[in-house]
C-alpha cells in the first residue's frame, strides 16, 4: 500500500462561551490549509490528516447536519473506507461532543487526546508528548478561540513537533451560527520555513484589520470619533503597516491632536508615497480631518 505520509498536528475545538468552532493545523506538507481544516457554523469542525482523505471533512459535516453524532459520523466513514487504518480524523460538533480516530497504520509517533469540546491529534511526531502538550496548552489558555488554538500549535512545536520539520499551517474559526461561508478567521501559510510565527503574525494582522473594518462601518454611519479610536487601536496592533498608520493618523487628528495625527500620516507617506495623493482626494464625509492634516503637512 502506497501512503501519502503527511506529518501533521492539529486541533479541533468548540469554544463553550462563544460557540465558535475551529481547527488549527501545522504540517510538513505544502499548503495544508485546503486539506485538513473543515468547519460549518452551527454544525461542527473536522480535521482530516495522516494519509489524508479530504472527503472526510465535508462528508463528516454532512453527517453531523443529518443528526449523527461525531462518533457515529466517524464510525460510518471509517467503515466505508478500506484505508481507514491509515487515516487520522477528529470531529467536534456544535454541542461540543468530540470523536477522534487514529488508524493503526499511522506512522509513529501518532495519537490523539480529547477533552471537553476539544481533540488534539498528531502523526509522525518526535515523541508521544506532542498531542498531550497541545491539550494542556489549549485548556490553560485564555482569550478568543483563535488565540487558544494558536497556543496549542505553539505548544506542539515546543514539545518537538513533526519529526520531518515544518512547512505550512492554517487556522479556521467559524461563528456559532450563520451562513455556510461565514468566517471569524481563515488564514493559511502555504510554504514557509517558520510557518507558526508567520501564522501568528497573520493572526495579529487579521485582528488589526478586523478593528479597521469595524471603524469603516462606523465611518459609513457618520460616527467618526468612535471610528478614530478603533483605527488607532488597529494601528497599534500592526505598527509597521502603513495603511493602518495612515488611517490612525487621521483618527488622531479627528480626536483633536492634528499635529500628532499629521506626523503619523507623514510616516505612512514616507513608507508609501501614494497616501499623499489619497489624502488630497478624501471628502469630509469620509475623513473630516483630512484637510486639516493636509494643511499641517504643508506647513
Amino acid at each position: 500500500m502506497s501512503l501519502l505520509r503527511q506529518g501533521t498536528y492539529s486541533i479541533v475545538a468548540r469554544d463553550s462561551v462563544s460557540g465558535e468552532l475551529g481547527v488549527a493545523v501545522q504540517s510538513h506538507w505544502f499548503a495544508v490549509g485546503p486539506i485538513v481544516p473543515w468547519a460549518i457554523p452551527g454544525v461542527g469542525a473536522v480535521a482530516t490528516q495522516a494519509n489524508a482523505r479530504v472527503s472526510y471533512g465535508p462528508r463528516a459535516l454532512e453527517l453531523l447536519q443529518a443528526g449523527r453524532s461525531p462518533q457515529e459520523a466517524l464510525e460510518q466513514l471509517t467503515a466505508e473506507d478500506p484505508a481507514a487504518a491509515t487515516r487520522q480524523v477528529a470531529v467536534v460538533d456544535a454541542s461540543g461532543a468530540v470523536a477522534a480516530h487514529t488508524g493503526e497504520l499511522c506512522m509513529a509517533h501518532a495519537g490523539h487526546v480529547t477533552g471537553d469540546g476539544v481533540s488534539c491529534q498528531a502523526n509522525i511526531m518526535v515523541s508521544a508528548e506532542v498531542w498531550p502538550a497541545m491539550l494542556s496548552a489549549y485548556e490553560s489558555a485564555s482569550g478568543p478561540l483563535s488565540e487558544r488554538l494558536m497556543r496549542a500549535l505553539e505548544a506542539a512545536e515546543a514539545a518537538g513537533g513533526d519529526a520531518r520539520g515544518k512547512q505550512s499551517a492554517a487556522i479556521l474559526v467559524v461563528p456559532a451560527e450563520g451562513e455556510r461561508w461565514a468566517r471569524v478567521v481563515e488564514l493559511r501559510v502555504e510554504d514557509h520555513p517558520a510557518p507558526l510565527p508567520e501564522l501568528r503574525r497573520l493572526l495579529s494582522l487579521h485582528d488589526a484589520y478586523a478593528l479597521a473594518g469595524r471603524a469603516d462601518y462606523l465611518v459609513g454611519d457618520g460616527h467618526h470619533d468612535e471610528a478614530a479610536v478603533l483605527y488607532r487601536q488597529a494601528s497599534d496592533l500592526a505598527p509597521t503597516n502603513h495603511e493602518l498608520m495612515f488611517w490612525a493618523g487621521l483618527g488622531i487628528a479627528q480626536t483633536g491632536d492634528v499635529r500628532a495625527g499629521a506626523e503619523r500620516v507623514r510616516t505612512a507617506i514616507e513608507m508609501h508615497p501614494g497616501w499623499r495623493e489619497l489624502l488630497g482626494r478624501l471628502q469630509p464625509e469620509v475623513a473630516p480631518s483630512a484637510r486639516a492634516v493636509l494643511a499641517a503637512l504643508n506647513d
